[in-house]
């Protein structure tokens, strides 16, 4: 009897005891595959107001955050006597005039072409949703047409803009031209708002004598934001203008909804934190959520965005860290009976936390998350 209960637990301690594993449900779930990033918002059009001409610019009142119109008195230069009599001054300021009015037929030639680009995305659009009625589009071709047509919207005001901020520049060239043939002391010059906006910033704030062209306040809307955010090159190559965009942890109660807007083509290097060089590239977000749900949000403003590259509705879902590769196909360990089963899968897409499988599992099955190295075909396993 003794050395049957021995026998029997020399055989209990010498048997293969079950490896505890993590484990996971295969569930049908809506499949995203994502870019996840850090980046800052800025306003989309910013104006810095230079001095036109040299002389003492007074103090200015103006502080950042304050609402300016178009034309209102931003400083007041009054300029030095001498040098608006110089023949040399004069031929300066008529060169400035023609270079005004030529940027004001650029900016009038940018703002036609503006609108033939949102006449021509408008079209496309029309085309689309008569296509998608038919069922012969897809959805997402659809919605991505009509964020298109938002920003070319949005680029028809930006040159609007742009336009008139030329056409006052314009002016402040004439009228600076014209006060050269006033010689009368104490003259003085007004630098005026080229467009309705707020103040961002006051390079300039104390009484002093400036050169020309120096930098006095700059402007902008902070109403009209984009988001710029720098992302690998590796990954900049899987994204597409339309793609949707989520923008989190901005500060806000709830997510906030965006599309990329474009891809900057010249990519730059930037070392990590780790010290590791990396070739990067600037992505532009359009924020497309009603203004009022991100009053709160400014310019130079960190927030979160993740970036939609690929998804897939009613797919069969399991997590990444169950996927190992065995040769040149992908496996997963299956629970069943408390036993792992190596099963050969099919996988139809991968992403950084989930891959949707085309074949191989079923949604309800168990399968093991970061299989160790001890585990077999047909292991007994329990699970945490």
């Amino acid at each position: 009897m003794i050395l049957a209960l021995a026998a029997l637990g020399l055989y209990w301690l010498l048997m293969p005891q079950p490896i505890l594993v993590e484990t996971a449900e295969v569930v049908i779930s809506h499949f995203q595959d994502t870019i996840e990033e850090d980046g800052r918002t800025r306003v989309r059009d910013r104006y810095l107001v230079s001095a036109p001409l040299s002389g003492r610019v007074q103090r200015l009142a103006l502080k950042a955050g304050d609402t300016v119109q178009t034309g209102q008195k931003l400083a007041t230069i009054t300029p030095p006597v001498s040098p608006l009599l110089d023949p040399r001054v004069r031929l300066e300021l008529e060169a400035q005039v023609g270079a005004a009015e030529a940027s004001v037929e650029e900016a009038e030639s940018l703002y036609e072409q503006a609108k033939v680009l949102q006449a021509q995305a408008r079209a496309d659009l029309e085309r689309t949703e008569k296509l998608a009625k038919q069922n012969i589009t897809a959805a997402a071709q659809l919605q991505r047409e009509e964020y298109l047509v938002l920003a070319a919207e949005r680029q028809v005001i930006a040159s609007e803009r742009r336009w008139h901020a030329a056409t006052h520049v314009l002016d402040q060239a004439r009228a600076a031209l014209k006060s050269a043939d006033n010689s009368e002391s104490g003259e003085s010059y007004p630098v005026l708002s080229p467009i309705d906006g707020r103040v961002l910033r006051v390079v300039q704030e104390s009484e002093s004598v400036v050169s020309q062209a120096s930098p006095l306040v700059e402007l902008g809307d902070p109403g009209d934001l984009e988001i710029a955010v720098d992302v690998l090159t590796t990954d900049a190559a899987r994204i597409k203008d339309g793609d949707k965009v989520v923008i989190e942890r901005w500060g806000g109660p709830t997510d906030l909804q965006g599309t990329m807007r474009r891809v900057e083509p010249s990519g730059f290097t930037k070392v990590s934190a780790l010290g590791v060089e990396e070739q990067r590239v600037w992505a532009i977000v359009d924020i497309t959520s009603p203004r009022e749900t991100w009053t709160g949000l400014g310019d130079g403003y960190r927030v979160e965005v993740k970036i939609v590259v690929d998804e897939m509705d009613q797919a069969i879902v399991v997590p990444t860290g169950a996927l190992f590769r065995r040769g040149d196909a992908w496996s997963v360990f299956v629970v069943e009976e408390g036993r792992a089963h190596l099963r050969e899968i099919q996988v139809a897409r991968l992403s950084a936390r989930v891959a949707a499988i085309a074949q191989g599992v079923r949604p309800g099955e168990i399968v093991v998350v970061y299989p160790p190295a001890a585990l077999a075909d047909g292991s007994k396993v329990r699970l945490q």
